[in-house]
């Protein structure tokens, strides 16, 4: 079957790429290895699934929509953080791009969510006044619920106009003399195709890239905990900016701490990449749906130099840890982990904070190492100061949370390999790190691609 254009993935890459070309006239085909997102269901219930079922293909991490689908929909508008992307196609552009995802949500359901800002903030100057930093960015909240609700709309204006082909898994990427061969459950060819992987995909990524002779560099991995308290704590934060990206460095190693992916009124769940279970957060902007807990990840980036290129083997080897200490996720409250004890289930129920995911009572200084540990409670001390309660014995830490990074791909300014026809976006890249950084690059290549 021959295709002008291919994309791999229906992450939010893929998902814009194949919205710019929904209206060209161009034959497209979308390749996920994952289900339609009205299939996407994950088996854990909470109450005869409590655990992660290992399913072959993760529904939380995989199918249309891609790790976004069930996330908590924040969009972050900003060059702050979130990727490189403006390093390649230049600041004013990655922003403009990033208001133009945010103007399509709205237009497919996401009119009913509010776009904060930490423009004109006063936490600026408080966070300062505590050793740390507050980063820019306007956020647009579309709660997991709503997120859903425009990725359908999305979907339903491009099924008919974009070939979609779920639980497909492209196996390899061939050149030929046209364009490329993709093979999938059989062999496809195009002109151009756009590889738009995502985080779950980067093992993947990575032998594709050894077949091709793409050259990629060794990329960071971020590792930490989910911090859960009660939401009161950190409401004057939340109900002003929602999301704030605070960065603290630490006193004993310099090392930079960062809070992450914050869900005011959220649940803690679990995730599964590549058979190995670690932790994330997600947050509803429907009021049926809200707890009375806030979530938020305390992030410590490392980066390897020669001759170590396996970051995501060392953050896969920590998440290892956990899961064979605690069978999946554990938890463990502040005031233990401080004192040098493990949690117990007796002291957790009771805490003044009631756990949203169900995770083994442990010792979480038993798998991460002293150094990022050390950095966490750091910055919870800190954040202390601002937000009176984060150091409370009963707050939860959930370990481990893992951000995997693929390798950066070697592209060019337009995201293309040494491949004419080529292009690599998305979290795939090792470029973007964010749902607006990854649906943005996906805008960017496939307009790239229409003007030629």
């Amino acid at each position: 079957m021959e295709f002008d254009v291919i994309i791999i993935g229906a992450g939010p890459g893929g998902i814009f790429a194949a919205y710019e070309f929904a209206n060209s006239g161009k034959k497209v085909a979308v390749f996920e290895a994952g289900n339609a997102l009205s299939k996407r269901k994950c088996p854990i219930d909470g109450k005869k699934v409590k655990t992660c079922a290992g399913c072959k293909v993760c529904s939380i991490m995989c199918g249309f929509g891609g790790a976004g689908a069930f996330s908590d929909g924040k969009y972050n508008i900003t060059n702050d953080f979130g990727g490189s992307l403006y390093e390649h196609i230049g600041k004013e552009t990655a922003l403009e791009l990033m208001e133009y995802v945010d103007k399509i949500n709205v237009k497919h359901g996401g009119h009913k969510t509010k776009l904060y800002s930490t423009a004109a903030t006063k936490f600026h100057k408080i966070c300062y006044q505590n050793k740390l930093r507050l980063l820019n960015a306007k956020v647009r909240h579309l709660g997991t619920d709503i997120n859903y609700e425009v990725l359908t709309n999305i979907y339903d204006e491009l099924k008919d106009k974009i070939h979609f082909s779920f639980n497909n898994p492209v196996k390899s990427v061939l050149k030929t003399e046209n364009g490329f061969e993709v093979i999938a459950d059989k062999k496809y060819s195009c002109k151009y195709c756009i590889v738009s992987a995502g985080r779950s995909g980067s093992k993947w990524m990575e032998t594709i890239c050894r077949e091709l002779e793409i050259p990629t560099t060794s990329n960071r991995v971020d590792i930490g905990v989910r911090v859960e308290l009660r939401a009161e704590i950190f409401e004057h934060l939340t109900d002003e900016l929602y999301e704030s990206k605070i960065v603290y460095k630490t006193e004993k190693f310099e090392d930079n701490v960062r809070t992450f992916c914050m869900n005011p009124h959220g649940i803690v769940v679990n995730e599964n990449t590549n058979g190995i279970i670690t932790v994330n957060g997600h947050s509803f902007e429907g009021d049926d749906k809200k707890t009375g807990n806030t979530n938020f990840a305390l992030l410590v980036s490392k980066h390897f130099s020669e001759p170590f290129k396996d970051s995501n083997g060392y953050g896969e080897s920590i998440a290892r840890l956990s899961n064979m200490l605690g069978g999946g996720v554990i938890v463990q409250r502040f005031g233990d982990l401080v004192r040098g004890r493990r949690s117990t289930q007796k002291r957790i129920e009771e805490g003044a904070v009631v756990p949203t995911l169900n995770a083994t009572p442990g010792d979480l200084s038993l798998v991460l190492p002293k150094r990022i540990l050390d950095g966490i409670i750091e910055m919870i001390y800190a954040l202390d100061n601002i937000a009176k309660g984060t150091a409370n014995d009963d707050t939860l830490l959930y370990g481990v949370e893992v951000k995997f990074y693929n390798m950066e791909v070697e592209t060019d300014e337009n995201l293309e390999t040494k491949y004419k026809g080529l292009y690599i976006i998305g979290d795939g890249s090792g470029v973007t790190h964010s749902l607006s950084h990854a649906s943005a690059s996906g805008v960017y290549v496939a307009r790239h691609i229409l003007k030629k």
